[in-house]
């Protein structure tokens, strides 16, 4: 599976990426997909070489660019309970840090870079992301309604993003969350809100899970719900980048739960 170490200029400086896409000399659909709030790491790597391999380019940006490059913070082999706090006391001011302003600049450089690739094929793209990663991602997708056709997040804050950027959403759209990050009322109303506006998607809490259950460098990891996810993903993005379903609001959204 080739891969790539690469630097994407953006309006505040480089972003430093990883893209992998596969090896059959062609022009691939284009995935951005945004890391957890852990960044960069062999596990992300590994999730865009597996998704590369079903015939997609993934691009891997360092959203954390403006601090340095990936990883940003000192990361273990396996993020356990015992040094989470530590790590995530270190990342939480660059998180916070992270504006919607910075997230829509940066979306703009990432997409135009991601689309100027010689591997990836003319047409609309997708976007995912995980944990604060489904959030970029929603904004991003919101931002770029005529080129995102589809965006998926999961165990992220998706609805921080609010209503209004919700409402813009045109991409098909699939959230899957985990069990500890949102109630069955909270996910009505999430669900209520991409009813109202039309939105094609699926929205649903993956049983027995916890906040980060697709990273298998964490206590969360659940290796059923990370298949789950990947069930998911790849049948959303079949649809869109592949048989060409296309996006945009329907009358009757298909499939909530």
């Amino acid at each position: 599976m080739p891969t790539k170490t690469l630097q994407i200029p953006t309006a505040d400086g480089r972003a430093d990426a990883f893209a992998a896409f596969p090896d059959r000399g062609e022009r691939h659909p284009g995935v951005l997909m945004y890391a957890d709030g852990f960044g960069i790491r062999p596990v992300l790597r590994e999730m865009a070489r597996e998704l590369a391999g079903h015939g997609y380019y993934v691009l891997v940006p360092n959203f954390f660019y403006r601090h340095g490059p990936a990883p940003v913070v000192e990361l273990p082999e396996h993020i356990g309970a015992g040094v989470r706090t530590a790590v995530m006391g270190r990342l939480m001011p660059l998180i916070e840090a992270h504006t919607a302003e910075r997230t829509l600049r940066d979306a703009d450089a990432y997409l135009g870079f991601l689309t100027a690739q010689p591997e990836v094929s003319a047409g609309p793209v997708a976007v995912t992301g995980y944990c604060i990663g489904g959030l970029l991602a929603v904004r991003t997708a919101a931002a770029h309604a005529g080129q995102v056709a589809a965006v998926a997040g999961f165990h992220g804050p998706v609805g921080a993003a609010g209503p209004d950027s919700l409402r813009r959403l045109t991409a098909r759209v699939h959230f899957g969350h985990a069990e500890t990050d949102l109630t069955p009322e909270a996910l009505g109303e999430l669900n209520q809100t991409l009813d109202a506006a039309g939105v094609d998607y699926t929205s649903e809490i993956y049983p027995g899970t916890v906040h980060g259950f697709t990273m298998s460098d964490t206590d969360a990891f659940d290796p059923d719900a990370l298949q789950l996810h990947w069930d998911h993903l790849l049948s959303l993005l079949g649809r869109t980048l592949v048989n060409g379903e296309g996006s945009g609001p329907v009358t009757k959204p298909e499939g909530h739960a």
